[in-house]
């Protein structure tokens, strides 16, 4: 999350614009709407919506009306009421899509208790704001500490100041009740200012926090999701997903809201499809549902007492058997159906490389250092030459004319004859080492 006038610091480095999310030029900034209603004119007699939608730190949204009718846009930091003193803001929406979001979020505008805006901040207002701003993570890590030496099961996880430097509210995850009572008095004396303690869940603060999902994106709830709605480990169900607290689980702890993201889609896709628990009864026996595939519809049966041969169908046909087996009309076996489906699959390998010869490199070239020596030094053949290399290559010539010439049975092959050479050489061999034996004497 950048914008534009972050700059680059030394060696060319990002320097940021350290305003964590509450960049003036609304580039940066998390859970923003883009105001596509800004360029068109409001008909004639209609006034403009006198409610404006104003952002705090780490997304914190709310409603403020404009009875002073000022002119702001997107951007402006102004002073908003609050309960005791008056608060820092940015404004982040303006007009019709005011109404539109309060609407989606069921926030009255005729509340009589509505806050609203008192004016555009001042350069003192931004300057107290962003000292305040400046003590909270020096704060953090101090009142983490007095957590722990109070043996306190709790987590403090952000701390957000008031603009005005009044009060600092302390957000904290807990699983069960804490008694902070001394907490807050140890606070007071500590950091001089009221203190306000509000519990959030795990869900609420991963979305303050941020961060980078398994996806490689950043946290839907920090940047773009408003609602929580409840993940139950059904919804991995229908989506086939193996049952893995690792996988399933986000940074929160809890399930990945994503779960719900295509739930819907694999509920219509399942409605198609026969309840798992149904048995298919057959002459040859009584088969059981093994496995489905919602995406190519689907299904594999394997017979009791055969557990390793499934037998693959699609809805339409397990929709077929079981109306079969309600009317008690007779099914010889599943093979009638899987052969329908069975193709013999050819795998074809493509020349990936094109043209050329995968074995092309294999083969070392053949190079006639003579001829080369010979073609350097300028020497001619000889006569003799010359007719030994004109038997040779009519000798090739022959071969390659007739390839089933066969050598006649009256004059033996060269190989042949080098064969009966060779062992006639062993023999020789063998006689001269091995020792002659004495004659008896007569």
């Amino acid at each position: 999350m950048a914008c534009g006038n972050c700059g680059t610091g030394e060696d060319g480095a990002p320097k940021g614009c350290k305003n964590n999310g509450t960049c003036g030029t609304d580039g940066c900034n998390k859970l923003t709407v883009f105001d596509w209603l800004s360029n068109m004119s409001l008909p004639d007699g209609q006034e403009t919506f006198n409610y404006v939608e104003v952002r705090f730190k780490n997304g914190r949204k709310d409603y403020y009306k404009n009875e002073e009718n000022l002119t702001l846009s997107i951007g402006d930091i102004v002073a908003t009421q609050a309960e005791s003193g008056h608060d820092i803001g940015m404004v982040t929406l303006t007009g019709e899509l005011v109404r539109v979001q309060m609407k989606r979020k069921k926030v009255r505008i005729d509340a009589p208790e509505r806050l609203k805006i008192y004016r555009k901040a001042s350069q003192k207002d931004i300057d107290i704001w962003t000292t305040a701003r400046e003590k909270e993570e020096p704060m953090k890590v101090r009142a983490r500490q007095i957590a722990i030496r109070l043996e306190l099961q709790m987590k403090i996880s952000d701390i957000e100041f008031q603009g005005d430097g009044s009060k600092a509210t302390f957000y904290y995850t807990a699983e069960d009740r804490v008694d902070f009572r001394q907490l807050i008095k140890e606070f007071a004396q500590e950091f001089r200012t009221r203190i306000e303690m509000r519990q959030i869940g795990l869900r609420q603060e991963a979305a303050r926090l941020g961060g980078i999902g398994s996806c490689g994106r950043e946290l839907c709830c920090s940047t773009w999701l408003t609602d929580f709605r409840s993940v139950t480990t059904s919804a991995a169900r229908y989506q086939q997903l193996s049952l893995n607290p690792q996988k399933l689980a986000g940074q929160c702890g809890k399930l990945k809201c994503c779960l719900n993201y295509e739930l819907d889609s694999y509920m219509d896709a399942l409605k198609s499809f026969p309840k798992t628990d149904i048995k298919l009864y057959t002459q040859k026996g009584t088969a059981v549902c093994q496995k489905i595939d919602i995406f190519q519809g689907h299904l594999w049966y394997a017979y009791e007492g055969e557990w390793m041969n499934w037998h693959k169908l699609t809805t339409e046909h397990a929709n077929e058997i079981i109306a079969a087996n309600r009317k008690k009309e007779p099914v010889a076996s599943l093979e009638e159906f899987a052969s329908e489906l069975m193709k013999e699959d050819k795998v074809d390998f493509g020349n990936v490389v094109g043209q050329d010869s995968l074995t092309r490199f294999d083969k070392p070239k053949t190079t006639n250092k003579r001829r080369k020596n010979r073609a350097k030094k300028g020497t001619k053949d000889t006569p003799q030459v010359k007719n030994n290399r004109s038997k040779k290559t009519n000798k090739k010539v022959q071969k390659d004319v007739n390839p089933t010439h066969k050598v006649s049975s009256k004059q033996p092959s060269e190989s042949k004859q080098r064969s009966q050479k060779n062992a006639a050489a062993k023999s020789n061999s063998k006689n001269k080492r091995r020792p002659q034996k004495p004659k008896p004497n007569a």
